[in-house]
Formats: structure tokens, C-alpha cells, sequence
């Protein structure tokens, strides 16, 4: 077998055409709720998206720019950890969500604006957030670098990875109480805590697999 033609074959075998829709699917969402909810009522996130909107009010660069560089330190910081499928889809669903966060930053937000009613933002926020992310992780990725950066905090502390995910959420809800105010942060505690119930629901209904978190928690053999 010819190399092109190996590389093509790797291609199908990673990249089928369902899989690549529903990662556009998923990022769209994600995206959607993002531009849309959060960033116009200062509803935050926890992890790697939380510090998106935070870094995204202090320095004013958009996600579509910091979503990559953000993703790709947390990537790097545990490839060890990542088997090469895992990483190739989470690569490709990074900048699935940057395209998609640059396309809808063209236009004026299409939601109304649900500042005057938070409850309602989280929740909604939290559904955007929870269906899009739960897509793209039942499709073997990521949303983008929270999963890799939780499996080094685990790691090196020798703690589960579901108290890895609350330590990241709850570091960049604390740091977002520099912008947006305590009342805000309780309601982001809502849709933090809507949103992981959301994405274990959406990647695990259906079918009796372990989460990709419990996947790739011991080095591939493909590395």
C-alpha cells in the first residue's frame, strides 16, 4: 500500500463522514451558546471555556484566537496521557469551534439579551454548552482542552478525574469573580453544574461505554 493511499485510508477510518457532521454539529452549538448567552449576560464557564471569557474581557482577543492556543497548551501538557485518536479528533473539533466562534462574531447576537433574567441564561447557557460538548465527546474528542488538562491535575495529584474537572471550575469561577459579580457566579455555578449533567447524559445515553475522561486515563498503545 502506497503511503498517500495509507494516509487516505487513515483518514476514513478517523474522520467518517457522520462523525465529522456531528463534531460540526456539537461546535456549532457550543459555539452558538457561547457568543449568544454567556458572553451578553457575564453568565461564565468553568474550565478551558470559563477562562475563554475571562481572558476574552481583561485582553479583549477573541475566542476564535485564544479557543487554539488555550487548547493546544492543555494538549500538550497531557499528550502523554492521550492516545492519537483522541488527540487528532480533539485537534480537529479546536478548530471546528474557533471557525464557528469567528463565524458567528460576523453578526449581531440573534438572542435576546437574558441579562434581566439569570436563572433563565444559565439555564439556557448550560443547555448550549452541555448538548454541544456532550456531541463532540461521545464522538471520541474534545471540546476542547479540559479533558487533557484535568488527566495532568489527576495525575499529578493522584485525585479522580471528576474532582480534577470540579478543581478547574471552580479556579476559573473564583478568577471570574475579578469581572463579573458574586450574584453572576452563583448562577454560573447553575449552569456549570446543568451543563456536566447534560454532558454525561448526551455522550453515555444509549450505549454502555466508559466516558472518553475513563478512555484515556492510561497511555494508548498507538503512542
Amino acid at each position: 500500500m502506497s503511503f498517500l493511499a495509507h494516509i487516505s485510508q487513515e483518514r476514513r477510518r478517523l474522520f467518517p463522514l457522520p462523525k465529522v457532521l456531528l463534531i460540526l454539529f456539537g461546535s456549532a452549538i457550543l459555539s452558538f451558546g457561547i457568543y449568544n448567552i454567556h458572553r451578553q449576560t457575564g453568565i461564565t464557564e468553568g474550565g478551558v471555556l470559563g477562562m475563554l471569557l475571562f481572558l476574552n474581557h481583561w485582553i479583549g482577543l477573541s475566542p476564535s484566537i485564544l479557543s487554539p492556543i488555550l487548547d493546544t497548551v492543555c494538549y500538550l501538557l497531557g499528550f502523554r496521557f492521550l492516545g492519537k485518536d483522541f488527540l487528532k479528533t480533539s485537534i480537529f473539533s479546536t478548530l471546528c469551534f474557533a471557525g464557528f466562534s469567528r463565524l458567528w462574531e460576523s453578526f449581531p447576537p440573534v438572542l435576546p439579551n437574558l441579562s434581566s433574567h439569570p436563572l433563565v441564561a444559565a439555564l439556557v447557557g448550560g443547555l448550549f454548552v452541555g448538548i454541544g460538548c456532550g456531541i463532540i465527546i461521545r464522538q471520541g474528542g474534545s471540546s476542547g482542552g479540559d479533558d487533557a488538562l484535568a488527566l495532568v491535575i489527576s495525575k499529578l495529584t493522584h485525585c479522580r478525574i471528576s474532582r480534577a474537572y470540579l478543581a478547574t471550575d471552580i479556579t476559573v469561577l473564583i478568577l471570574s469573580l475579578t469581572y463579573i459579580p458574586f450574584q453572576r457566579i452563583a448562577f454560573s455555578l447553575i449552569t456549570v453544574t446543568f451543563s456536566s449533567f447534560l454532558i454525561d447524559f448526551v455522550q453515555t445515553v444509549g450505549k454502555g461505554k466508559p466516558s472518553v475522561a475513563k478512555q484515556t486515563a492510561s497511555p494508548s498503545e498507538d503512542m
